[in-house]
């Protein structure tokens, strides 16, 4: 018994077979949990967090994130549950920019604008993923081959993920990519947050920190206008905590505009990881504290849900969940003053984000 109760207490990853594509491609499930109890289920298709248990400050688990039950509903059209994010989240304005001079055209799947990737994006791919176990943490990594011409996307680019549950209750994500020739680079997680637990209702109770005192206008179509604005004293102030839904429904233009929350923060500048946001939810006590190596976050609440079947037979509906996407800015390939998001051969593109989890 003893044996077994130190085996319950160590970290550990593990996979099983989770069904295959419409191409026969086998997809699987990789579960990571740590001593504490906390548990990601991660799958190879698409990179998707599927699920995220961890404990409100009763010690009770619940699933933070909005996803589905099994593979077949991912392989259709949905909201980008979960989903690495690439080869370029965000937006491009009009689906095209200028690279060393020559234009280059991209998928345009958003209207006249490119999309988080284009139409058969990362969030679509199976990547070859391999679990480890390391200490006292538990990961997986994710690696594909993204060809040249992908989406309109010049050069081969090789691309590494690693998911690792650390002991501390903390999901850190790695990105690494390297290319064959100049192309741009933008990696993210789509993940829908709600520490309620998934199906719980609506976001607009959390409180919300988030380290910014710049965004990036947009246009109506949500492009930025290459503008750097302050957001002090606007409802998208969020430096002092405030409730995600205190100011929502404001008239302020840009929040007409996405319909709520779908903005680029410019996070403070600093080096290494630093703190983006930290997101609580009073009733069970669950907070989010997201780090990041990136300039930006586009934090958006789900404006666009609408009679989702997710998991458990829950139906998301509008603002029943966030999503704290850490990116550089969208439309940067046509905004030489934005941080820059080309690679060129012989560079490697890197980007950390931690997504720890503590009660209060």
């Amino acid at each position: 018994l003893a044996a077994a109760c130190m085996a319950a207490e160590k970290a550990y990853a593990k996979s099983i077979a989770w069904g295959k594509t419409a191409s026969g491609e086998e997809v699987r499930l990789y579960t990571l949990k740590n001593a504490a109890g906390m548990e990601a289920k991660i799958t190879n298709y698409g990179g998707i967090i599927v699920s995220l248990s961890v404990p409100d400050r009763m010690g009770q688990f619940a699933d933070v994130v909005l996803g589905f039950d099994t593979l077949s509903p991912y392989l259709g059209k949905h909201p980008h549950f979960g989903a690495l994010t690439g080869r370029y989240a965000n937006r491009i304005g009009g689906a095209k920019f200028k690279l060393n001079g020559q234009e280059v055209q991209v998928t345009a799947n958003s209207g006249k604008n490119h999309i988080h990737g284009g139409v058969e994006n990362f969030a679509k791919k199976v990547w070859k993923a391999s679990e480890f176990e390391k200490g006292d943490h538990a990961g997986v990594e994710m690696r594909y081959t993204s060809p040249d011409g992908e989406e309109g996307f010049p050069g081969t680019l090789e691309c590494l993920v690693t998911y690792t549950l650390k002991a501390n209750n903390a999901l850190e994500i790695k990105y690494r990519a390297t290319t064959d020739k100049a192309t741009v680079v933008n990696l993210t997680n789509h993940s829908y947050f709600n520490l309620a637990g998934e199906g719980s209702g609506d976001v607009l109770g959390h409180e919300m920190m988030i380290a910014a005192t710049e965004y990036t206008p947009t246009d109506a179509a949500l492009i930025p206008t290459g503008e750097i604005a302050t957001l002090v004293a606007t409802p998208l102030d969020f430096n002092a905590p405030l409730k995600i839904g205190s100011r929502i429904d404001s008239s302020f233009k840009a929040l007409v505009q996405g319909r709520g929350y779908d903005h680029n923060y410019i996070l403070r500048v600093g080096s290494g990881l630093r703190l983006a946001a930290k997101v609580r939810e009073l009733k069970s006590g669950r907070v989010m504290t997201v780090m990041t190596t990136e300039p930006g976050m586009q934090f958006y609440t789900g404006n666009h849900l609408k009679g989702v079947a997710g998991k458990s037979g829950h139906v998301y509906e509008k603002r029943h969940g966030f999503c704290l996407e850490t990116q550089h800015y969208p439309d940067s390939p046509n905004h030489p003053a934005f941080p820059p998001v080309m690679l060129q051969p012989g560079e490697v593109y890197q980007s950390t984000t931690s997504f720890q989890f503590s009660t209060n």
